[in-house]
């Protein structure tokens, strides 16, 4: 996890001080900054710094997109989400992790992948940058390889159904549901949908 330089803070008014990370975990860590804040206090600013990682909103040709519903030890509930997964013990693009993650989490594959962009999921707490993936053309064509911690039911729902479970609030899930939304344009033109 690269930490980026806070210098360029110093015109509004914050200055870096030191840092210590008093919890890490292989997929992030608790960074821990003494700064001197705009107002000239100085104090500890404490966020998460993550590995980063990827979501892949999967179609098929048949214009069904593959949902999975994940039993969510944090949660204590059933989750609606697309596949995903993170780089804290994987190196390559986006992409490459996104053709991983397709395989172990529903047993699918692609030839055609778009890289959609990328987003921050909460920048006042976390430090991480996650990237999004379209997988057209998808097919479920082997045994997925889960991690034993993944119960994964895998549904193919139609394009427009899921758009609007990530509307609703069915997909509770802010990351999935965002990657469904930024897929939208090329979702609708599968589909000529309005």
């Amino acid at each position: 996890m690269p930490d980026p330089d806070k210098s360029c803070l110093r015109p509004y008014g914050w200055e870096h001080l030191e840092t210590s990370y008093p919890f890490t975990h292989h997929m992030f860590r608790i960074r821990e900054d003494l700064v001197r804040w705009p107002d000239g206090r100085i104090g500890p600013y404490t966020y998460v710094q993550g590995t980063g990682a990827v979501w892949i909103v999967p179609v098929t040709d048949e214009g069904q997109v593959v949902l999975i519903r994940q039993l969510r030890y944090t949660a204590a509930d059933w989750i609606w989400e697309v596949p995903a997964g993170g780089f804290h013990d994987f190196a390559g693009t986006p992409v490459e992790l996104a053709e991983r993650e397709l395989a172990e989490e529903v047993g699918g594959s692609s030839d055609d992948w778009v890289y959609i962009g990328s987003f921050r999921p909460g920048t006042s707490l976390i430090d991480e940058v996650c990237h999004i993936v379209l997988a057209r053309g998808v097919r479920l064509d082997r045994e997925p390889q889960r991690e034993p911690a993944e119960i994964i039911e895998v549904h193919l729902v139609p394009i427009q159904r899921a758009l609007e479970m990530a509307r609703n609030g069915e997909i509770v899930d802010g990351h999935s549901a965002l990657a469904i939304f930024r897929c939208e344009q090329y979702l609708r033109q599968l589909t000529q949908v309005d």
